[in-house]
């Protein structure tokens, strides 16, 4: 079995468990294809990120758009942290929420992928690479091991996103990077990520925070010859990268 074909069958036996503890989503129901699910016991996870020494020592965080992670947004907001983030899919790009801009009666709202286009602000490489560097990165995520290494729907979003940030300069080696999952998405099984693969450093899950030693963090930025057209095509951030000759 080749690395596709084992990737596509280990979300199909995660993605198996995961419908029995997933919330549905309110567009693609229980398609994981197609978003990052939030689950039972979502709030027990997200309370142990938040008690955890990364999200204490950070001031700006990336956090994804993932269904999971809207409770996290919420909070970090409230914890007065910045919170870099992206569109779905990345479709229309980076966008800042400063919880200094936006009041505090809207903070939920601003969490969501709906509000958070209303009330955040809209960010270019050009202005992040002029913002301080981001603390730490967060993600949810399909599947993942105990060595951190994830698989998330298929699409190469968050690896995306940490290879632009990364040859921005806003994040490096050094920059600790967590997924938040439900017990049924962590893998026992051994995983090779490839050179581009980011890996976790923790994971929180309802029961557990999982602690990942040398985990692989890719230093290659992005790489133009691998990358999926149909991303450059729909992604402008990474156009806008390739502009700036990175």
């Amino acid at each position: 079995m080749d690395i596709v074909d084992h990737k596509a069958s280990v979300r199909e036996r995660v993605w198996s468990e995961l419908r029995k503890v997933a919330v549905p989503d309110s567009r693609f129901h229980y398609d994981f294809g197609e978003f990052i699910a939030d689950f039972e016991g979502g709030e027990a996870a997200v309370a142990r990120l938040t008690d955890h020494k990364f999200y204490k020592n950070a001031r700006l965080m990336f956090i994804t758009p993932d269904n999971c992670l809207d409770r996290l947004r919420h909070q970090a907001l409230i914890d007065g942290k910045t919170v870099l983030m992206t569109t779905y899919s990345i479709k229309r790009g980076f966008w800042l929420l400063n919880p200094a801009w936006i009041s505090p009666d809207l903070y939920l709202y601003a969490s969501t992928l709906d509000g958070m286009e209303r009330v955040g602000q809209p960010v270019m490489l050009k202005d992040i690479a002029k913002m301080v560097p981001v603390d730490y990165m967060v993600t949810g995520t399909g599947a993942i091991n105990h060595e951190g290494v994830r698989f998330g729907k298929g699409h190469g979003f968050f690896d995306a996103e940490w290879g632009m940030l990364y040859q921005l300069g806003r994040i490096s080696t050094d920059t600790p990077s967590a997924a938040v999952v439900h017990d049924c998405q962590v893998l026992d099984e051994c995983l090779t990520p490839d050179v581009y693969d980011t890996v976790a450093d923790v994971i929180f899950t309802p029961t557990r925070t999982i602690e990942v030693r040398n985990p692989h963090k890719p230093t290659c930025g992005i790489l133009w010859d691998r990358l999926d057209p149909h991303m450059y095509e729909t992604i402008p951030p990474l156009q806008e990268l390739k502009a700036m000759g990175l």
